[in-house]
């Protein structure tokens, strides 16, 4: 073979090993730029807030929605209901919310309703018992029942290991939970819109 054409042999073989080389280094940066792109599975986790229309709501009535997919309850309250929060505030293990779950109660809320003061009957609560995480039943019916007690004023009870919370999501004393069930922060569009995981200051 001649000089001349070793040297163009060696020329192809360099410009293939350049490309070559080239393309390897485009493919790792378009794959750094498709996964900046992509939404972090924190943002995911994090989630939107959520819009709901409770004008089918009656008093007494409970409906559930997925909220940074853990179920968040909004039960609109009777009056005896709202009663029986006086009638419970010396069972309960944190009356005024003084020990977070994960989240604080926000400053908005009344103590004893957990509840913005301006909508009481409506309680907004994340069903998910501070224990070892289990969703609560709602036992809304007061008297005596299987495993609650003959004075029981209605309220939640976690079938786990019995964990009983009132009608504002307040744990009764010497049970395992250690902590009411959490109030996310919420707002009313009108009576009966209500946005949940964000209030008048954004996104909790």
């Amino acid at each position: 073979m001649s000089n001349e054409k070793q040297v163009d042999s060696g020329r192809r073989g360099l410009l293939v090993a350049t490309c070559a080389a080239g393309g390897v280094a485009g493919l790792a940066t378009a794959g750094a730029l498709v996964s900046t792109f992509q939404p972090s599975e924190r943002a995911k986790a994090a989630g939107a807030p959520v819009e709901i229309d409770i004008s089918a709501l009656k008093p007494g009535e409970m409906t559930t929605v997925e909220w940074r997919g853990k179920p968040v309850w909004i039960l609109k309250r009777t009056p005896e209901m709202l009663a029986s929060l006086a009638k419970t505030e010396d069972k309960v293990a944190d009356p005024v919310s003084k020990k977070p779950y994960t989240m604080d109660l926000p400053e908005y809320c009344d103590k004893q309703t957990r509840s913005r003061k301006e909508h009481q009957e409506i309680l907004i609560t994340v069903g998910i018992c501070s224990h070892l995480g289990c969703s609560p039943s709602s036992k809304f019916q007061a008297g005596a029942q299987p495993s609650l007690p003959d004075d029981w004023q209605g309220g939640f009870l976690c079938p786990c290991h019995g964990s009983t919370f009132d009608l504002a999501g307040r744990v009764y004393k010497n049970k395992p939970a250690p902590q009411n069930l959490d109030v996310p922060r919420h707002m009313f569009l009108s009576d009966t819109k209500i946005v949940i995981g964000k209030d008048e200051k954004g996104e909790a």
